[in-house]
């Protein structure tokens, strides 16, 4: 069985940092879900079949946790002391909230475009670019984790969920479009 009080990144004997191996991370999931899975104590005790719940509940969260950038990076802040509220907080940054009601503007005057689909598949190209750019900036400001790289990546998390949610609501109408045909 596992120790339950290690963090995310010892549960799957990975390096704290921003930046990880996918495929590594994926395949010690599988390992560990092998090892804890309640089906292989479903002729054990009460409490082993207790436990095994437990252990592949958190499992299921480091994983889901790490594989996500926006909840690895809130995860990571979390680590150095920083206590996120998602739903409370948001940026700053006039210009990039300017940025985003361009963008859903742009996002709902789509459907009546000469070729909806078309126009939506470069908005979400435009989005994808934008979250890999906050993506990359996150991954400089985990590795010097400072006051003010953590302030930086803080707010990078911030902008990420905007852009998330907007990708989201692309995707919703790209689902939408595709019903249409």
């Amino acid at each position: 069985m596992f120790d339950l009080s290690k963090n995310h990144f010892e549960l799957f004997g990975l390096p704290v940092g921003f930046i990880i191996d996918g495929a590594a991370l994926a395949e010690r999931y599988r390992d560990l879900q092998r090892v804890a899975h309640p089906d292989r104590y479903a002729s054990g005790t009460e409490q082993e079949q207790r436990l095994s719940l437990q252990q592949t509940t958190r499992i299921n969260e480091a994983y889901e946790t790490l594989k996500n950038p926006v909840l690895r990076a809130q995860y990571l802040l979390s680590l150095h002391g920083i206590d996120m509220q998602a739903e409370k907080e948001t940026t700053r940054d006039t210009a990039f909230l300017m940025e985003q009601l361009q963008l859903r503007e742009e996002l709902e005057q789509l459907r009546h475009a000469d070729d909806p689909q078309a126009a939506l598949d470069e908005l979400m190209e435009r989005i994808s670019a934008m979250i890999k750019k906050q993506v990359a900036q996150m991954a400089i400001q985990f590795e010097d984790p400072t006051p003010t790289n953590l302030a930086a990546a803080r707010e990078a998390v911030r902008k990420m969920q905007f852009l998330n949610k907007l990708l989201s609501e692309a995707e919703s109408l790209e689902a939408e479009l595709e019903e249409t045909r």
